[in-house]
């Protein structure tokens, strides 16, 4: 089905001789005014049908001024399902002279690129439908548009208050501040609905959150004495709410986030309504025992191939530095095919200027080659994209359906897309992630709650309004999905903190930026320059920086960016240059470390590491669980599902195995089975299969961790002689980040000192010294789910991961200003300023700003509500823990103990080899499968 956004129109005539509509498509035209139900006709000449699934069931839901959540694939035509019965009602009321100077629709969107894309294509069909009223000699009103966000001049911002649009396309941070603006929010008390595109996006972080709220304080305006409450059904609220999302996971949860507390929302599910081609791709037959010549010769080939066969490719890499790489190779290997002419790259740190022309290019199908990050990952339409490659892993099947969604772009077209696999770890997870996207298995979303650096924001927007009771505040909050169980103690920390009430904090130039009356509990507006800090500083997109990093002697050595900062503890050591430092103290934006000869244990390339999804890691977890299983049966036995047939040779084979023999026959019925489960090429099924081996002639069956156990393995370094512990959860790093820190903490308080933590989404390792042999399988048991925070809470304290927190939720929160009277403040200088105040903050009992950093930690970042699911599982018996010693890693744990290798692929590439030495295997390449 063509998408009337994209491919021009036929002349706009009515209904083509001939055209057969169904019963179903003629109730829907029948609802729409015979301007659009005629244009809409001359859009799709020839359809077999006029409307796609999500448009069919959301369009009469919308015009009947429904709260509506709209899940479909990319190409589906949600999002002009929310806009054309909008439209179809704007263009009624301006046949009629009925359009005032004010906004009828806003339509909010996380990216500013996704707002410029649809303001472009709200152009033509508001001008096709203005010009088929003219042939008609109908007079109708102009119905604006136009967009608001940070990029929009102040004078074209000026002159939407004289002349107003009928649609706004603006982001949360912009409506935020329409709100307490005293002239333009007058023009908002039309506003009839509300589109919130992207929605999963906004729900899963505090930008969200900050939304939430803002739509309640519109409800609000609107219910204001004079303001012009329109016709829509009462318990939906004063407007409609539509949210639109390829990908959203819970639906119900989601839905009501859009709605808001005790108000009704339709779901519109059509989350099934594409077909997709999609494969996992490994260029070489060993990822271990390849160089890095021969992975990089395979992988240029194979993606010159594939950008060939195909009319314009998408590739998106794991960190804007890839894309950059990877477009570089593909010029200087092939320099007469790609050149500046015919790709581009596309990321956040490109100027405006730059993303706007590789954008423009695409939708005009001027590119061969477009490489990414995850820039290009939401909304714009591009038309002639017909493969997407992804090279890593995007770590959530949310993640993968949005960046495949980008090709294809409509209904009736397969989604072509190929992960390209470089890293062994992440086979199994590609694997598994593929067939969970073919099955619409989406990541469910964490929505946080009670973020007390949003409310700050909104506090002071709302006393710049009018004044308030508690009330009164309490009542309107309370109606966001964000904020129901939020208590009046938590409200009053806010209020408090606000109006500078506690001892102390105008002395550290913290001043009040609300008044509050404890006799009255009423909240009022300052004087001042509160207006001004609200508008300079809202927003909850944190400032991001990096830290010099210099010696003690005071020699600078090089720069680490804020996320991978957050990471360390004192003796940490890490890379930079090919040399190692350990960690010794921050102080603002510079970190001073020691000279080291001990082996890195922090990733340096974890800052640029996406998180593997908790529902993504439990999914993998159980396919290990269906390995085995296979494993164990060799499936050539009768009645193993029939998956290869019945030979007495496979049953000698199998027979041969459990004497410790080589059972190639049975490996390659397992082989198959990948193949046939599991959409991979023979590559990534050869080494799923090597892994697997490997690891139980390794460690044994128990030895794999499962969904039922987590495997403990202990070591001792041979080069620094220290005793490590490797901890295989695969719960996935978020977990393990918050895990770690509660088993490190235990070990801390049993006099257990030098202990180094290495994260990733297989696990976690602890490095300990040499004479640190400790009961690990003991210490996990004894975390519980009814101790786990209050362990976390005592865990984040003094850490680098709550000083940069802090100084975020303290910029959010207005107690350090970025801006103010015309001067920036750096992240730097704000990290500076908040290293000052944290120990204030913490002396302070039920101060907001240092809940809200220990609440963000725990339950948004962490996700305390998967860790204690687990805790749960540990408690009951249903997850064991298995501890093993080895003299060297077991092939599922190469990822953490090759963790910030200077040369990753040769210390892997070493433990391989001794692996092979302990169970006597021979070289991969000499392994046959029949």
């Amino acid at each position: 089905m063509a998408d009337p956004y994209q491919a021009a129109p036929s002349p706009v005539t009515p209904d083509p001789p001939g055209q057969e509509i169904s019963p179903e498509d003629a109730a829907i035209l029948s609802l729409f005014d015979p301007i659009v139900r005629d244009w809409w006709l001359a859009s799709f000449p020839g359809a077999e049908s006029l409307f796609t699934p999500p448009q069919r069931q959301a369009v009469p839901l919308i015009g009947q001024g429904k709260n509506v959540l709209i899940c479909s694939p990319t190409g589906s035509g949600k999002t002009l399902s929310a806009f054309i019965s909008i439209i179809n009602q704007l263009l009624v009321m301006a046949a009629k002279g009925e359009l005032e100077n004010s906004v009828y629709c806003l339509y909010i969107s996380p990216l500013k690129s996704l707002a410029n894309d649809i303001h472009k294509n709200l152009e033509r069909p508001l001008q096709e439908m203005q010009a088929l009223a003219g042939q008609r000699g109908i007079e109708v009103q102009e119905i604006r548009h136009a967009i608001r966000h940070g990029d929009v001049s102040a004078q074209e911002k000026a002159r939407m208050l004289k002349k107003t649009p009928h649609i706004l396309n603006t982001t949360p941070e912009s409506l935020a501040i329409l709100l307490s603006s005293p002239r333009f929010r007058e023009k908002l008390k039309t506003v009839r609905w509300v589109i919130v595109d992207e929605i999963h996006s906004l729900a899963a972080s505090k930008r969200g959150v900050h939304l939430s709220l803002s739509l309640e304080r519109l409800e609000e305006l609107k219910r204001e004495p004079h303001s012009a409450i329109d016709p829509v059904d009462p318990a939906s609220g004063s407007f409609t709410r539509i949210g639109c999302s390829a990908t959203v996971e819970p639906l119900l949860e989601v839905a009501d986030f859009l709605a808001g507390n005790f108000r009704p929302v339709q779901v519109v599910d059509s989350r099934f309504s594409r077909r997709f081609d999609l494969r996992l791709l490994c260029p070489v037959p060993d990822l271990i025992v390849a160089g890095q010549k021969e992975l990089a010769d395979r992988l240029y080939e194979l993606l010159h191939r594939l950008i060939q066969d195909h009319r314009s490719t998408l590739i998106f890499t794991n960190s804007r530095n890839g894309a950059e790489r990877v477009l570089s190779s593909l010029v200087e290997r092939f320099p007469q095919l790609y050149n500046a002419g015919n790709s581009a790259c596309h990321h956040g740190s490109m100027g405006r200027e730059g993303r706007l022309d590789t954008e423009s290019r695409l939708k005009q199908g001027r590119l061969k080659v477009v490489c990414s990050s995850s820039s290009l990952e939401l909304g714009i339409d591009m038309p002639y994209i017909d493969l997407v490659l992804q090279i890593g892993s995007p770590k959530s099947v949310s993640s993968l359906l949005q960046r495949f969604g980008r090709g294809g772009h409509s209904l009736d077209q397969v989604v072509l897309g190929r992960i390209i696999a470089l890293n062994r770890e992440e086979l199994m997870e590609c694997a598994v992630m593929l067939e969970r996207a073919k099955a619409g298995a989406v990541d469910r979303i964490h929505i946080p709650r009670n973020a007390l650096d949003a409310l700050c924001q909104h506090l002071l927007g709302m006393a710049l309004e009018r004044d308030w009771t508690i009330d009164e505040v309490l009542r309107v909050v309370h109606r966001s999905y964000c904020y129901t169980s939020l208590c009046e103690e938590e409200l009053m920390s806010a209020v408090l903190y606000l109006s500078a009430t506690h001892e102390g904090m105008q002395e550290r130039y913290i001043y009040p930026k609300i008044r509050y009356d404890p006799q009255t509990r009423m909240i009022t507006k300052l004087g001042g320059s509160s207006r001004m800090i609200y508008y300079t500083n809202s927003g909850m997109i944190p400032d991001q920086f990096t830290c010099d990093v210099f010696t003690r002697e005071g020699r600078w050595v090089g720069k680490l960016d804020e996320r991978y900062m957050e990471k360390l503890e004192k003796e940490d050591v890490f890379s930079i240059g090919g040399r190692s430092y350990s960690f010794c103290y921050r102080r603002g934006g510079k970190i001073y470390v020691d000279s080291s000869a001990g082996r890195a244990n922090i990733p340096t390339w974890s800052s640029e590491r996406l998180p593997l999804s908790f529902d993504l890691a439990r999914s993998i977890l159980s396919f290990r669980s269906d390995m085995l299983w296979m494993i164990k049966s060799h499936v050539g036995q009768e009645g193993r599902e029939g998956w290869v047939e019945k030979e007495e040779q496979e049953r000698k084979d199998d027979q041969a195995g459990r004497d410790g023999q080589e059972d190639q026959n049975g490996w390659a019925a397992v082989k198959r089975w990948l193949k046939q489960q599991y959409p991979i090429d023979e590559n990534s099924a050869r080494s799923i299969c090597q892994i697997f081996r490997q690891q139980i002639a390794f460690l044994g069956e128990d030895g794999v961790s499962t969904n039922g156990r987590i495997v403990v393995q202990e070591s001792l370094d041979p080069e620094t002689g220290r005793r490590i512990y490797y901890i295989l959860s695969g719960y996935g790093l978020r977990f393990n980040e918050g895990f770690s820190r509660m088993v490190a903490y235990l070990l801390a308080r049993q006099r257990m000192d030098d202990i180094c933590i290495t994260t990733a989404d297989s696990g976690f390792a602890l490095s300990l010294p040499a004479s640190g042999k400790v009961n690990l399988p003991a210490i996990i048991r004894s975390i519980r789910e009814e101790n786990c925070e209050l362990l976390l809470y005592r865990a984040l304290q003094k850490t680098s991961l709550l000083k940069s927190v802090f100084r975020i939720n303290a910029t959010r929160s207005f107690m350090i200003l970025k801006s103010y009277k015309g001067r920036k403040k750096s992240a730097r200088h704000q990290q500076f300023d908040a290293d000052m105040l944290i120990g204030f903050a913490g002396s302070l009992d039920g101060f907001a700003v240092m809940q809200e950093s220990f609440r963000e930690i725990i339950e948004d970042r962490f996700e305390v509500e998967n860790i204690k699911e687990v805790l749960r599982g540990l408690a009951s018996g249903e997850i064991e823990v298995v501890i093993k010693a080895a003299s060297s890693p077991s092939p599922m744990a190469f990822e953490l103990a090759a963790a910030g290798a200077w040369e990753r692929q040769e210390r892997q590439r070493e433990m391989h080899r001794r692996v092979l030495e302990k169970i006597g295997g021979v070289e991969s390449e000499e392994i046959e499968f029949r």
